[in-house]
C-alpha cells in the first residue's frame, strides 16, 4: 500500500471511528507514520502519538472518569450522536485497555458496532 492510499485509509476509518481498523494501519505501518505524521489529520495524529508514546500506561483520573461516565450516560438513553461527539473530544483515552473495564454493557455494545473498541 502506498503511502497516500495508506493516511488516506487511517484518517477515513477515524472519521467513521472505526479505531481498530486505524489502529492496526498504524501499528503495522508506524515508522513509515513517524516521519510522515504532518500528513495525518487531528485524531489520526493523536493516536499515532498515543501509540508511541511510552507513558500512555498512565492511571486514569478523575477527568478521564467523568468521560466514561457521560458515554455511559448516553449509552444507557442510546444518544448515539451524544457518544460520537465524546469520541471525537477523547480518542485517545478509548484506546486504553482500563477503559474497558468502566464501561456499561450498553456503551460496549454500541461502542463494539461502531468499531471503537
Amino acid at each position: 500500500m502506498e503511502l497516500i492510499e495508506l493516511i488516506s485509509e487511517i484518517n477515513d476509518s477515524m472519521e467513521r471511528y472505526d479505531l481498530v481498523t486505524a489502529r492496526i494501519y498504524i501499528e503495522e505501518n508506524i515508522e513509515l507514520l513517524s516521519e510522515n505524521k504532518h500528513r495525518l489529520k487531528g485524531n489520526s495524529s493523536k493516536v499515532l502519538d498515543f501509540l508511541t508514546d511510552e507513558s500512555n500506561q498512565q492511571p486514569l483520573n478523575r477527568d478521564d472518569f467523568a468521560i466514561i461516565s457521560k458515554v455511559n450516560l448516553y449509552a444507557s438513553e442510546f444518544d448515539v450522536s451524544g457518544i460520537r461527539i465524546v469520541l471525537k473530544n477523547n480518542i485517545a483515552l478509548f484506546l486504553k485497555e482500563d477503559v474497558l473495564e468502566y464501561l456499561n454493557s450498553d456503551a460496549k455494545i454500541i461502542l463494539e458496532s461502531m468499531g471503537t473498541i
